[in-house]
């Protein structure tokens, strides 16, 4: 379903859209809360693409009907409209927005567990470089950060070089790559990151290879768990689908081990 929400923190912006599936069994419950995972897009791209390429929901009723996922909320904000970047910037605040007013909204208005146990994250490309930056951030958010082929630090790519507004995302990406962030950190944040459930998904002909494998390793130097699958394939949807069946089912799992534990 796509719609919008009201906006206050978006300069100049009013009304922001977003998607969101709902499982076949909302509303039947009233009381009935369900996890939430936040599918961040990639660059140039949609809210609306996970459904259009990624076929959503007809992947989250399949996984659902045959018990491989838990019934789950799945929100896919829109952060290309306007400005595509999901990081803060002088004159836009969409890391603001995402904390301060897309998540509380989403959970107010609809019948969501808000608690971290309940909570995921995941996305592709740019989206799931700013995954993994917003765990980092925010690690008392999401208990599992699932990225997909992370665009997590500035590469020259050649079908940027017409785009005048490349440099000033590539600046903010690189402002916030989280391979220096984890490389750098000496305080009492990696405990944090420590109780998050952390998995990178990426294609071995990939152009963001070796930055997710140096990503893998600063965390390895951290002593940071995490989870590593490499597959063949490259930066585009026939990847991506696939992955998103993958990342749907970890965070069932992870959501189903720590119900289990209580």
């Amino acid at each position: 379903m796509n719609t919008s929400m009201p906006c206050k923190l978006l300069e100049g912006i009013s009304s922001r859209e977003y998607s969101i599936y709902l499982p076949e069994s909302y509303g039947k419950e009233k009381n009935k809360k369900y996890p939430v995972c936040y599918l961040l897009h990639g660059g140039n791209c949609s809210c609306t693409d996970w459904e259009t390429y990624g076929n959503l929901r007809v992947v989250a009723d399949s996984l659902i009907a045959c018990g491989e996922m838990e019934e789950m909320i799945i929100v896919c904000p829109e952060g290309n409209k306007n400005n595509m970047i999901w990081f803060n910037a002088p004159h836009w605040k969409y890391e603001d927005f995402f904390f301060l007013e897309f998540i509380p909204y989403i959970e107010r208005n609809y019948n969501v567990d808000g608690r971290k146990d309940s909570r995921f994250i995941a996305g592709y490309s740019m989206g799931g470089g700013a995954s993994i930056v917003y765990g980092l951030s925010h690690p008392d958010k999401f208990s599992s950060v699932y990225s997909m082929s992370g665009y997590l630090r500035r590469q020259y790519l050649e079908f940027l070089k017409d785009d005048p507004s490349a440099e000033w995302r590539q600046q903010l990406v690189e402002d916030h790559n989280p391979i220096r962030t984890v490389n750098e950190i000496s305080d009492g944040r990696v405990d944090a990151w420590k109780g998050v459930d952390w998995f990178i998904d990426c294609g071995d002909k990939d152009f963001t290879y070796e930055a997710n494998i140096a990503l893998v390793q600063a965390f390895r130097d951290k002593k940071v768990n995490y989870q590593l699958r490499i597959y063949g394939g490259g930066h585009d949807w026939n990847y991506w689908r696939p992955s998103l069946v993958r990342a749907l089912k970890h965070m069932s799992d992870v959501f189903r081990s720590i119900n289990h534990k209580k």
